[in-house]
């Protein structure tokens, strides 16, 4: 799946911390949704600024979306239709796609359009969420004010 590199590359290797920042949360707290978010522009930017755009990369970045958002969403998104929108978004692609490899006996890949993309449209959401909510929150201490629970 890397072709014909004999090294993840530097976006690939983007991609997989990507994948791993919910395991980190303890030590980088509200850092993680806006991590994943920029290391999902970095890596795609890296991998097509190099000419290193791989299989595996096109694979592990829908992966590392699908276990970050879906993760975050569960943990901390309060609005049920988001939680709802991110399953939709990303675990049926990611069950359809499991199906039709195991079926086929190989690796199937994704089929993505460029213009019809509901998990990107879903994780640009829940980011602006995340940022209005952090504005929100530091507005808050800097008035000095107590977040309602």
């Amino acid at each position: 799946m890397l072709e014909d590199r004999g090294t993840l590359g530097a976006a690939n290797t983007l991609t997989l911390i990507r994948a791993n920042l919910p395991a980190l949360e303890h030590r980088l707290g509200k850092a993680v949704p806006l991590l994943a978010l920029a290391t999902d522009w970095l890596d795609g930017r890296i991998s097509r600024a190099t000419g290193t755009e791989t299989r595996f990369g096109r694979q592990a970045d829908f992966l590392a979306d699908t276990a970050v958002w879906t993760w975050f969403t569960l943990r901390h998104e309060p609005n049920g239709w988001l939680r709802t929108a991110t399953f939709a978004a990303w675990g049926a692609s990611v069950a359809a796609v499991t199906a039709a490899s195991f079926a086929g006996g190989a690796m199937k890949d994704l089929p993505r359009s460029r213009w019809i993309r509901p998990a990107a449209t879903v994780q640009v959401i829940i980011g602006v969420r995340i940022v209005l909510r952090q504005i929100s929150d530091t507005r808050r201490k800097l008035h000095g004010e107590v977040r309602p629970t």
